[in-house]
């Protein structure tokens, strides 16, 4: 039976992801009083605070006063509660591009320019209206406020309709500025509107009277989004453009107020003022949200609240400290973060690297020449992270290491460098690893050359240096100090590893690998060393023996990053074959493996052992997997060499309540088909899997029911019947109760005696047949008292004979011949022989084959006392002997 792919670590959720390019939307609950912002990331929506998952990336979002709808391809759902889909809307071709809710119904508009007005409630069409793309291209949809069964459209050749979608007749067609039109917003003033046009004009025009009242020009390209500020006294209008600028123009005055650069780092996809409040939502595909509050001097706002993950992929990612709850994560777009795998909140960003922290704070985010490239490789340790940075990074072609602070969240106090080149910069030299003591105190790092230099953390001093020159004649591909700073293990591109002694600098031991490694990987606790080559094996070795003890090979393409399990016994290993898997050390076997749509480029596992997390090519999330060996029943046995793993969705971003079952029942019955058999083999002497208490006090038995004997016989106490009986007839009447009657008789009734047992039953018929199964699969299923009523019953003076008792002797010899059930067969005999010794010594033939047993006893113990005494004689030896 094959195995379901990905059976040990099953998909939890994604951390980091808060935003897409799809613009969000504001929606105001009237029973609870508050807002509710609504973003699309990938599959999901994000209502803060809750997510749903939709099978495809989400297209489009919109919501009204209790749904939200949200479109992928050409398929509309809504959402209600939040969380369940309720309504299914089927019928466009193609991707849907444009929503609008409008009362009782729904507004949906495609990229083949066809309009379709849904019912809300049944699900219906009510409306299906076809555009020709040459005159007249939907690009923009509007409800203006108060305009009943009216809507107003945009379109790419710059004309606006306006539409009565009730009666479906076109009302007024305006001639527009002959540009596209990007957006649609309603300003607070009844029958005016804003229109955003791809040239950055922005139009505030009067749609009852076809008039334009003003119009304002931003030159960062075309209107993204546009809101007004409303009920708070100040009529500003915000616009968004392609480059993450903001523009705030006050209406009064028709003047620019003022510009909010780098609100985002790519195009504001979405904007909202919050009614009546001077707070301002924007959400970007730079996978930030941010809300701005105007609460300064000449009307520019300053981030009040965001929720921000990498807005380019992240690259590396490592569990920090030992609890399991933070993870670090370094990304192409040069950010160092924290992820909290508990609540959002707990996220913190360390910010960029810079060369220099405060030039850079002048000079803004897209001006930056200071910036540092992005982190390549990093280490942490929380010893001593209170007191000074704890954090070590190396950069992209840079042969400068940072420090950041994580309790400052915040870049270091220290640049770590070589002494030489402190003055001129090396373009060709590059630091390539580097490693933190586990007391936080030294921090060392591999450059391009074969140097590997230790630094102290605290002061950022230089304290040496591995070789006389140079540790290695290649580049250094990664170096561990182990747990106790004894030794310093470091990897070279010529295919050796050597080790060093941490605090004298010298080269302890020397060893060729087989090829060039590609990275190193030390599990601190258990001395084991990971070792990934550039022939995409592995081998791992152990620091104390300095041996390679396995080595595994499976992988297609590079291995990018490993990680181990807490306990040491696995090792996890991802691949540009899209791979992830799962090797097991004291068996070195792989035990699981699973295929991801797009190859894993870093891996951590949890401290705690309860979660794997991944990032992986081009995307921006860090991917939880759970570890189900911990809640359910998984089979770790080795995976067969022709394997084929299957793909496993990567998870989304509401955690997943409940695994597969069906997996689950799979695995399961996987595990539990194997049954140990009767026997392992016929020249073996096999014990049965009873326990002790079924078969060691059949002798004691007596005795036990002497202890367990009461003082006084149980007084049975006075009840009346439940039913008080009556005598038969038409007339109901009660009998009278008896009284007791002492006088009982205290004969027993042999007939009672006469009935004869299955096991009695079974040993008859074995007397003809000689199949001796059934009679002992019964015995063993019955209890120590029981077994002994049996016994007793196949006496004659008991209701049996002479017959069935050769019978019972025949079948422990049976017993002992094949060589199972040994300790039953003695235990049996055992009783047999106490309960019927009388009997047996009258009778010839029963003596006969009582001899015959007691000749094959003997055999068999001669036999196992020689194995016992043979181990007890190698054991005695191994204690004793100088070895």
């Amino acid at each position: 039976m094959a195995r379901e792919g990905g059976g040990l670590f099953a998909g939890f959720r994604v951390l980091g992801r808060f935003s897409g390019h799809v613009p969000h939307v504001l929606r105001y609950h009237g029973r609870h009083r508050e807002f509710y912002l609504a973003t699309a990331v990938g599959r999901s929506v994000h209502t803060y605070n809750v997510s749903n998952a939709l099978p495809q990336d989400i297209t489009c979002l919109a919501a009204d006063r209790m749904l939200i709808f949200a479109s992928y391809d050409n398929i509309l759902h809504a959402f209600a509660r939040n969380k369940e889909v309720v309504h299914t809307y089927e019928g466009h071709k193609a991707r849907i591009h444009l929503l609008q809710p409008f009362g009782d119904h729904v507004i949906s508009v495609d990229v083949d320019n066809v309009l379709i007005v849904w019912n809300i409630q049944s699900e219906e069409e009510y409306l299906q209206m076809d555009f020709d793309k040459a005159t007249f291209a939907v690009s923009a949809v509007l409800h203006p406020s108060t305009y009943l069964n009216k809507i107003l459209l945009g379109s790419e050749q710059g004309s606006l309709q306006l539409w009565n979608i009730r009666s479906n007749k076109l009302l007024y067609s305006f001639p527009g500025w002959h540009l596209a039109v990007t957006t649609l917003e309603q300003a607070p003033a009844v029958d005016v509107v804003a229109v955003g046009l791809v040239s950055g004009h922005i139009i505030v025009h009067n749609i009852k009277f076809d008039e334009t009242l003003m119009k304002f020009q931003q030159d960062w390209g075309p209107i993204t989004a546009i809101s007004f500020r409303t009920a708070d006294g100040h009529p500003v209008m915000a616009a968004g453009s392609p480059i993450g600028h903001i523009a705030l123009w006050d209406l009064e005055e028709k003047k620019l107020m003022c510009q909010m650069q780098d609100a985002h780092s790519t195009a504001i996809a979405g904007m909202s003022f919050v009614p009546g409040e001077p707070l301002l939502i924007t959400n970007g595909a730079d996978n930030a949200i941010r809300v701005w509050i105007f609460d300064g001097p000449g009307g520019t706002g300053r981030v009040l609240r965001s929720r921000m993950g990498h807005s380019a992929p992240p690259t590396k990612i490592r569990y920090h400290g030992q609890n399991g709850e933070q993870i670090l994560s370094a990304g192409q777009d040069g950010t160092l973060q924290s992820f909290s795998t508990v609540h959002e909140k707990f996220n913190k960003s360390l910010g960029r690297g810079s060369i220099n922290k405060k030039k850079s704070k002048k000079k803004g985010l897209k001006l930056d020449t200071m910036a540092l490239p992005p982190i390549t490789v990093f280490a942490s340790e929380v010893a001593h992270q209170s007191d000074w940075d704890s954090i070590v990074a190396c950069h992209q072609g840079y042969i400068t290491c940072t420090t950041w602070n994580y309790q400052k969240t915040s870049m270091g106090a220290h640049k770590l460098r070589p002494e030489e080149f402190s003055k001129h910069k090396p373009i060709d030299i590059y630091a390539t690893s580097v490693d933190i003591t586990s007391c936080g105190n030294f921090a060392v790092i591999g450059l391009s050359t074969g140097q590997v230099d230790v630094y102290n953390m605290q002061s950022g001093i230089h304290r040496g240096r591995y070789g006389k020159e140079r540790a290695h004649e290649g580049a250094v591909r990664g170096v561990a100090v182990d747990g106790l700073n004894q030794l310093v293990i470091t990897a070279g591109s010529e295919g050796l590893i050597k080790f060093w002694k941490f605090k004298t600098k010298d080269l302890v031991y020397s060893t060729e690998l087989s090829s060039s490694p590609s990275g190193i990987l030390l599990h601190r606790d258990s001395g084991i060393l990971g070792i990934a080559f550039d022939d995409f094996s592995i081998s791992v070795l152990d620091i104390e023996t300095r041996k390679i003890v396995r080595t595994f090979s499976g992988h297609h393409g590079r291995i990018n990053d490993m990680t181990f399990s807490p306990d040491g016994r696995w090792l996890i290993t991802s691949s540009m074959d899209c791979t992830i898997k799962t090797w097991d050390l004291p068996s070195g076997c792989l035990i699981d493996c699973f295929l991801v749509d797009s190859a894993a480029v870093s891996l951590t596992m949890s401290p705690t052992g309860d979660f794997l997390a991944s990032t992986h090519v081009d995307d921006l999330g860090i991917y939880l997997w759970s570890n189900r060996s911990l809640y359910s029943l998984v089979s770790l046995r080795p995976l067969p060499a022709d394997y084929e793993p299957s793909m496993v969705t990567r998870p989304s971003t509401c955690p997943v309540q409940d695994v597969d079952v069906a997996g689950d029942e799979e695995t399961c019955d996987e595990m539990i088909e194997y049954v140990s058999p009767e026997q392992l083999g016929e020249q073996l002497v096999t014990l049965s899997s009873l326990p002790e208490s079924r078969w060691k006090n059949l002798l004691s038995l007596d005795v036990i029911k002497k202890k367990n004997k009461p003082r006084e016989p149980p007084k049975v106490p006075k009840s009346a019947p439940f039913f008080i009986p009556t005598v038969p007839g038409l007339i109901p009447r009660y009998i009278a109760p008896e009284e007791e009657n002492d006088t009982q008789s205290k004969v027993v009734n042999l007939g009672v005696l006469a009935q004869k047992s299955d096991f009695y039953i079974h040993l008859e018929e074995a007397l003809s047949t000689n199949e001796y199964a059934a009679p002992l699969n019964l015995l063993k299923s019955l209890g120590p008292s029981h077994i002994e009523i049996e016994l007793r019953g196949l006496a004659p003076e008991g209701g049996g004979s002479m017959e069935v008792m050769l019978s019972f002797l025949r079948m422990i010899g049976m017993m002992l011949n094949k060589k199972y059930n040994f300790e039953l067969a003695q235990a049996y005999l055992a009783l047999f022989l106490k309960l019927h010794l009388k009997i047996l010594l009258s009778e010839p033939n029963l003596l006969e084959e009582v001899s015959r047993l007691s000749t094959q006893l003997e055999e068999t113990w001669i036999h196992l006392r020689a194995l016992f005494n043979q181990s007890l004689c190698v054991l005695t030896y191994m204690k004793s002997a100088l070895l």
